[in-house]
């Protein structure tokens, strides 16, 4: 597998430049960066499963044991952190119809679809496997992925702007200090991206959450100007303890809607290891089929138990960028680390006090750059919008998904996101066949 007669590397010690894969830092050095890795995924993983309103204990936890789980599947040979999914996000709210940032009513019916979408996910990568990816890139071009992930943004649009507005049953209005500190929370983020020392950068998301926070603990607490942030829950919390857990209950509605979303997780996940191999100088494709596998079966696992998707994390990536340290033992570190936070009741009950104007802040950043990556997919690879094959299909898919547009079928409905993603593909391939025949008629 290695080139040196075994599954994993012989880590060898190098002390200083760029750390590759298979070589190691001391132990000091390789705890820290284990440490900031957690960091970096830390803002994501967490704000997750708090929009969909799973519990974020959980999806902490299994963010370290999936990492651990993708590590072996690879067998060491490619760096990656795996977190929270933002991809499942709108479908698991509209299986379930939860609000943001409310405790989901019905997350079990959403853990049955992330199951299902984990088992698809892993069975994806036992053909790429068996036969390669290739087939992957004809199925889904470009055009296809970024309107696909478009679709998923618009989708979500409504449901952020709710959630920043403050408006709920009792209070269709909302209030003014919802809507302040919504629009605080998206300038906090967007300054930490762009002016933000150093690797701060990297983590605009905790950072700009965390300043959002304190201005509203403030506002609310100090001045009662808003609902005050209740600290009851995170006194009685015990330091150490287990999580808690939720089982899957599976059915046809929900795991019809959720399982479309593996169709972004490989395409994200396709991208992520190519664009690591890239900056490692190494070839990684011979591993991505296990890396599919891997990134299915963690999520599988996350999903048993009351956890989120499971995704490689872009925002790793850029520490690795920066750091020019690659050594995949830095992640089973970091995996570690979270592992011992999942099972502090106390630093989960912390999480649950941010206020949900806050939520709703970072609602708009982070659905925004859902929709805004499928521009950077068509710029990079240079998509053809002059071609009317392509622009039908981008137009109708992003219309399908802002409009929520639901098909029923048999005894399931398929909501925006799975009307804009089967019928995009669909739409694209039968353009696609008729241009073919055009072509060769000429």
């Amino acid at each position: 597998m290695n080139g040196r007669g075994g599954y994993f590397p012989n880590w060898t010690l190098k002390k200083e430049g760029r750390i590759m894969p298979d070589e190691r830092l001391p132990l000091g050095q390789t705890f820290v960066i284990g440490l900031q890795h957690v960091i970096a995924m830390f803002g994501a993983t967490v704000l997750g499963p708090i929009l969909m309103g799973f519990d974020p204990n959980v999806s902490i936890l299994f963010s370290g044991i999936s990492t651990l789980i993708f590590f072996v599947a690879v067998g060491g040979r490619v760096p990656s952190y795996l977190g929270s999914s933002f991809a499942f996000i709108g479908p698991v709210l509209v299986a379930t119809g939860a609000t943001v940032g409310v405790a989901n009513p019905n997350i079990g019916v959403a853990l049955g679809g992330i199951v299902a979408a984990g088992i698809l996910y892993a069975l994806v990568g036992v053909v790429v496997m068996l036969v390669g990816y290739r087939w992957i890139e004809r199925l889904m071009p470009p055009v296809l992925t970024g309107a696909i992930v478009a679709a998923i943004g618009l989708v979500l649009a409504p449901i952020a702007i709710a959630s920043a507005s403050g408006t709920s049953a009792g209070n269709p209005d909302g209030s003014a200090l919802a809507r302040w500190i919504s629009i605080l929370t998206v300038a906090a983020v967007g300054a930490v991206a762009v002016y933000g020392p150093g690797l701060s950068r990297r983590l605009p998301i905790l950072i700009g959450g965390a300043l959002s926070y304190v201005v509203y603990l403030v506002l609310a607490n100090g001045m009662g100007l808003g609902a005050p942030i209740d600290f009851t829950r995170v006194g009685e919390a015990a330091w150490l303890g287990l999580p808690h857990f939720t089982s899957p209950v599976f059915t046809t509605s929900a795991m019809t809607l959720i399982m479309p979303v593996v169709l972004i997780l490989v395409a994200e996940n396709l991208g992520h290891i190519k664009a690591v191999g890239a900056m490692t100088g190494r070839n990684l494709d011979p591993y991505l089929g296990r890396a599919f596998i891997g990134d299915g079966l963690a999520t599988i696992l996350s999903g048993f138990f009351g956890g989120t998707g499971m995704t490689t994390y872009a925002e790793n990536m850029g520490v690795m960028a920066v750091t020019r340290i690659f050594s995949t033992l830095i992640f089973v570190v970091a995996a570690v680390i979270a592992i011992l936070l999942g099972f502090s009741p106390k630093f989960g009950a912390l999480i649950q006090t941010i206020p949900v104007p806050v939520l709703g802040g970072l609602s708009i950043v982070v659905f925004g750059l859902i929709a805004a990556t499928a521009g950077r997919i068509w710029v990079e690879n240079a998509v053809d919008f002059s071609n009317p094959r392509n622009l039908i299909t981008v137009g109708v898919a992003l219309v399908l998904g802002a409009g929520n547009f639901k098909l029923t079928i048999g005894n399931f409905t398929l909501d925006g996101i799975g009307t804009a993603t089967i019928g995009a593909i669909i739409l694209y391939h039968v353009l696609n066949g008729a241009e073919a025949r055009a072509e060769r008629a000429r």
